[in-house]
């Protein structure tokens, strides 16, 4: 891997210096001041008012959050939506089972009654948003304590919030920018009827596995399809077999004429988050404490959930989803750590940092900021080793089901013993039906070893920082060997069934709940967790009103370069181009831009869990049946590269072309510029896109759901 990352540089420096990537994660609000002029010389058609419009439909109309975590696009005139398989991934999992398992062999809707619904989906659409920072600003002054400042934002933001929701129809957020600067309202209307339409198989959707996530070049069908539902009069209701197809203000129609080097490329999505203001102390905690732990248990979490995901079909489906979460940030962490400490991130955002120090001290700016950069660091000391304490117990927390049961499960059993009979009666089926949902998610013997083994992780490498008491204790008397303890623990508990769950119910008892050893443990470790010394909150408090005054003073002194906020899982447009990579004998394709199906089959491995393929793929391709969607190559193009500026959060956002036509869906980024989220790299970032006619010939030509495709509008 080091010699093709060194070639890969050297080859970089072939590249027309000419060419650049476009930095930015923009509100569409702003577009017309700040970005139009640029996006219509790089190939944009479209007006301002098309892309973000309050009084007319506009592009913004098509763009939905997906359940929170992903972006999603609205694609036929009967709410189609279109995001990543791996956006899908939860919803497709809970629908499937051993006799109808559409994760593992996918699944197609022939018509609207087959369409499935599951337990908990929704789709968010944005309706506008507004400035309010003077409005906020104006409750706070200098000699508020942070946490003074901190309740009248909350309390200006609480009435922000009630005056635009209208009765509760819409979801409305105030967020904060440039790190609390800068405040902005955004207003949502959320559908909570959604229904898959149809997903490719596995072997398609997760091709590559982890082996390929995060690199280039992929050959993933990384889609899944899904459908909004609404009332006859297109309001969001609660899922009902009367309920219709929304309407939607706007659709995407969607390009298959391909795409081509250096053509115009625009994405508006929900990136999750970045930190790209983050101070080099930040950024050397992360890479020297808080993401090696980070990494190291979720390796621990992921080889104990394989352990029994690889013994059968019906364990695999239980851990799934939480494996590939897990495995998509192990590597992201990993990733990061390498890119950052190999560009020296935090020695460059520290020399920044020094020019600053010496602008903020001198005597018109001392009074205001001349403690900033050192309460900063002075904060960054006296966390790094918490920062890992705290990385190794939340990988503990995200791969076990019992780590957190106190603050789940845990905290309804307890709010049902202090209650009377009526509020018993009332809670029981409740409690009932979550303890069913929990267990459906796991086996037993997995939890037992996940548990046993992320304790001793926990106890044995987060040593900087005082471990919890609880399991300190257990450890020293078991010599960090916690298998049995939690052998007996489980055998003991309340919590590890759903009979003795309602057995409890039936019976309940204060007393055995607070002494239940996994719900003690479970409220040891997260009470731990929580809590901070006086000197760590002292210095927090002053970290917080420090980071905040450095953002603000590298505005004001034009020492900062960063013209737009930190992403924050609000809606941004990025805009960029079609750009390869140089040239890669790992690519089959003529331009290392895009990659094809004969480049998928190429890596394809007979029963292997990442680079199987289905045997009709193998037929096709050698056939070439690639029907309307081939390339004027001939080929069929799989996934092609962009150099638009994403993260997290963006994940099933639309690709669109000057015209605002869909021609790809992002799912990735390179691991090359895993830095992204912190620092941007013109030569090295890139977007991972599934093409836009890929998806169509999986889903017309491979699974022959054409009736699907014809919802949409297809241009040329």
């Amino acid at each position: 891997m080091k010699k093709i990352i060194l070639s890969f540089i050297a080859a970089l420096l072939l590249v027309p210096t000419s060419v650049k990537a476009d930095e930015g994660m923009w509100f569409l609000m702003f577009i017309e001041r700040l970005n139009h002029r640029d996006m219509q010389k790089m190939g944009l058609q479209l007006t301002a008012e098309e892309i973000y419009s309050i009084n007319n439909h506009s592009l913004k109309d098509a763009i939905v959050q997906f359940n929170g975590g992903c972006t999603a696009e609205i694609i036929s005139k009967d709410g189609l939506v279109l995001t990543n398989h791996h956006c899908g991934y939860d919803a497709i999992a809970e629908l499937s089972s051993e006799e109808q398992n559409y994760l593992k062999n996918g699944f197609w809707a022939k018509n609207r009654k087959d369409e499935m619904k599951p337990s908990s989906l929704y789709v968010r659409f944005f309706v506008r948003m507004d400035d309010v920072s003077k409005r906020i600003l104006s409750k706070v002054n200098d000699s508020m304590t942070e946490a003074e400042r901190e309740k009248a934002i909350n309390q200006e933001i609480a009435a922000i919030e009630k005056e635009n929701n209208e009765g509760g129809k819409y979801t409305v957020s105030v967020r904060s920018f440039f790190q609390g600067n800068e405040y902005y309202y955004f207003v949502y209307q959320d559908y909570k009827d959604v229904r898959l339409v149809g997903t490719p198989p596995e072997s398609l959707g997760k091709f590559g596995g982890d082996t390929d996530n995060w690199e280039w070049p992929r050959h993933t069908a990384d889609f899944s399809m899904f459908r909004v539902y609404a009332d006859k009069n297109g309001n969001p209701a609660d899922y009902s077999p009367e309920n219709v197809p929304l309407q939607p203000k706007h659709y995407l129609p969607v390009n298959i004429g391909g795409v081509k080097e250096n053509d115009y490329a625009m994405i508006l999505g929900y990136p999750g988050r970045t930190n790209r203001w983050m101070p080099a102390g930040g950024i050397e905690q992360n890479v020297k404490f808080a993401y090696p732990a980070w990494v190291e248990g979720a390796k621990v979490g992921m080889d104990n959930m394989k352990k029994y995901m690889n013994q059968s079909d019906a364990l695999n489906l239980k851990y799934a989803s939480k494996f590939a979460s897990t495995a998509n940030y192990w590597k992201n962490r990993q990733g990061m750590i390498d890119a950052l400490t190999k560009f020296g991130t935090a020695k460059s955002k520290a020399a920044q940092e020094a020019k600053f120090n010496k602008w903020a001290n001198k005597p018109a700016n001392k009074a205001k900021y001349g403690n900033v950069i050192a309460d900063i660091n002075n904060y960054y000391a006296l966390t790094n080793e918490k920062s890992r304490h705290d990385n190794y117990m939340q990988q503990l927390f995200r791969t076990t089901s019992f780590g957190t049961v106190s603050r789940g499960l845990g905290r309804y059993m307890d709010a049902y013993v202090k209650g009377d009979a009526n509020k018993r009666a009332q809670m029981a089926p409740a409690i009932e039906e979550m303890a069913e949902e929990m267990f459906k998610e796991l086996h037993i013997p997995a939890e037992k070893d996940l548990m046993a083994a992320q304790l001793n992780t926990y106890a044995t490498k987060a040593t900087g920082y005082a471990i919890a008491p609880m399991v300190k204790k257990i450890g020293d008397e078991n010599n960090n060997d916690f298998t049995k303890y939690v052998n007996a623990a489980f055998d003991l508990s309340i919590f590890t069934s759903v009979d003795r769950i309602k057995a409890f119910l039936a019976l309940p008892s204060k007393e055995l709940l607070e002494n239940d050893p996994l719900y003690a443990l479970s409220n040891d470790m997260l009470t731990h967790y929580s809590s901070k010394s006086d000197e760590i909150a002292a210095a927090q408090d002053k970290y917080s009103a420090a980071f905040r005054k450095l953002v603000e003073g590298l505005r004001e002194s034009k020492i900062g370069t960063i013209k737009y906020p930190d992403a924050n899982s609000t809606l941004r447009l990025t805009y960029g181009k079609v750009r390869a990579l140089p040239a890669d004998k790992r690519n089959d394709a003529k331009i290392n831009n895009y990659t094809t199906l004969d480049g998928q089959v190429k890596k394809y491995k007979k029963g292997d869990a990442e680079f199987d393929l289905p045997v009709k793929v193998l037929e096709m391709n050698k056939n070439k049946e690639y029907g309307r969607y081939a390339d004027k190559d001939g080929s069929l193009h799989v996934n092609f590269l962009t150099d638009n500026d994403i993260t997290g959060g963006n994940s099933g956002s639309p690709v669109l072309n000057g015209k605002g036509e869909l021609i790809g869906l992002a799912f990735d980024g390179n691991i090359e510029a895993m830095a992204g989220d912190v620092i941007f790299d013109k030569n090295l970032q890139r977007t991972i896109n599934v093409d836009i006619r890929y998806v169509l010939w999986v889903i017309e030509n491979f699974s022959g759901a054409k009736n699907i495709v014809d919802e949409m509008t297809l241009t040329k």
